[in-house]
């Protein structure tokens, strides 16, 4: 079997993705790839939960297996140009992705409907020239990969290349974001919640 590293994201690949970011970052642009009149974004904000996504439904570079996004504050996130050529991918999803209708760069994806993380837009730091973004915290829905077309016999080498990188891999997301989750619809359907200690 072949040893040749797996193209997860470039921003993993290169390792700029890991660098540790900056205390009390204030946010920045985010600009869709299109050569002129691009779709931006302003974050006033750093972002939570940065991670590579194994999803079929988040945006993600030519070629790479993953997506790496975050997420803000709705009040922290603002479009600040060419706003009229964004356009929601999937109306009938939880998360609604606003993707630039030229490019198809995804700048931002926000819940409308009941959820757990309503309030919250998810985003790509790769699309801002700034630095001091959150790093890549960990590596979620690597079996989707399957779904997408990878060799099942590959997920394995996709774990190991990410254990390397220092990210953990799970099949779903990271066990605080599982738990918040779960928590959130416990109090939804009114389970009172009790100490067993």
């Amino acid at each position: 079997m072949s040893t040749k590293t797996l193209p997860l994201h470039p921003l993993l690949d290169s390792g700029a993705g890991l660098k540790p970011g900056s205390e009390n970052f204030p946010g920045g642009t985010l600009s869709c790839r299109c050569a002129t009149n691009k779709v931006t974004i302003r974050l006033t904000s750093n972002v939570a939960h940065n991670h590579a996504c194994g999803c079929s439904k988040c945006w993600k570079p030519n070629g790479a297996l993953f997506s790496i996004v975050g997420v803000v504050p709705r009040d922290a996130l603002s479009i600040t140009a060419n706003g009229q050529k964004l356009s929601i991918i999937d109306a009938a999803a939880p998360i609604q992705r606003y993707a630039c209708t030229e490019c198809g760069v995804h700048l931002f994806g926000r819940i409308e409907v009941d959820h757990p993380f309503k309030g919250l837009d998810f985003v790509h730091t790769e699309l801002s020239d700034a630095e001091g973004w959150q790093p890549v915290q960990f590596a979620g829905f690597v079996s989707s990969l399957i779904g997408q077309g990878l060799d099942p016999s590959l997920t394995d080498r996709v774990r190991e290349q990410l254990k390397g990188l220092g990210l953990q891999a799970y099949d779903a997301l990271s066990p605080p974001l599982m738990d918040a989750i779960a928590a959130w619809n416990a109090k939804r359907d009114g389970v009172v919640f009790r100490s067993v200690i």
